[in-house]
């Protein structure tokens, strides 16, 4: 797979889980949690279990803070015990602790040379805040849930991107982790993809299938292949 990088003006991102380490952050709140209340599941187990609780916590659309404390919530019935108004905290509450990869800030900071770069992220404003602190990076656009009032993998992010940056698809080239928020709904709106496939599996997101135009193992790949073309 290969792409014609020079005809981009815009990258856009999906940010936790492409640029923010999320899964390890997730684990970090929920494991304890868990562990607390007597109840032993894998990572991969958490990852899956939240990957299915997320999304149908988000329609209709609340704050993604009422979201998250929604899937601690959601745990507890699961898995028999009730959650604490500070257990329910705890998630949302850790966001700002959740670190970017280790290849993230130094691709982004290339890649920002030679594109506009824009945010799409299923999160609210005051949360991505804490995060783009890490990212050490100016972003042109950030476009987040709360703005929008909906979640990818609706389309309103994207039309929002459209809007605000005065572009078309052809101009952006979409990155994302998420094949389920990201790729799907990106392809069918006729922009090109790339799919950040830093492990195996879904992690904490929906199986879904679809082909991305371009596939990388971590975003220090995206920005060498930018820089050759």
């Amino acid at each position: 797979m290969s792409l014609a990088f020079d005809n981009f003006v815009y990258l856009s991102f999906d940010c936790y889980g492409t640029l923010i380490n999320w899964e390890h952050g997730i684990l970090g709140a929920l494991q304890p949690i868990l562990q607390q209340h007597g109840v032993i599941l894998s990572d991969a187990a958490v990852l899956a279990v939240y990957g299915e609780l997320e999304p149908r916590l988000q329609n209709p659309y609340q704050r993604y803070r009422d979201v998250l404390r929604g899937v601690v919530r959601e745990f507890g019935k699961q898995k028999d015990f009730i959650a604490t108004e500070r257990e329910m905290d705890s998630l949302p509450d850790s966001l700002k602790h959740w670190r970017p990869y280790p290849d993230t800030v130094g691709a982004v900071k290339r890649l920002k040379k030679k594109y506009k770069l824009v945010i799409l992220s299923n999160i609210d404003d005051h949360l991505f805040a804490d995060s783009a602190k890490l990212l050490e990076v100016r972003f042109d656009a950030v476009i987040t849930a709360e703005q929008v009032k909906s979640y990818k993998p609706d389309r309103a992010h994207w039309l929002e991107m459209l809007h605000r940056c005065k572009t078309t698809p052809d101009r952006v080239l979409h990155v994302g982790q998420s094949v389920y928020h990201d790729v799907v709904p990106a392809k069918a709106m006729g922009f090109k993809t790339v799919w950040v496939h830093r492990a195996p599996g879904h992690g904490a997101t929906k199986a879904a299938q679809e082909q991305p135009d371009l596939e990388v193992s971590d975003l220090k790949t995206l920005a060498d292949l930018a820089e050759r073309s």
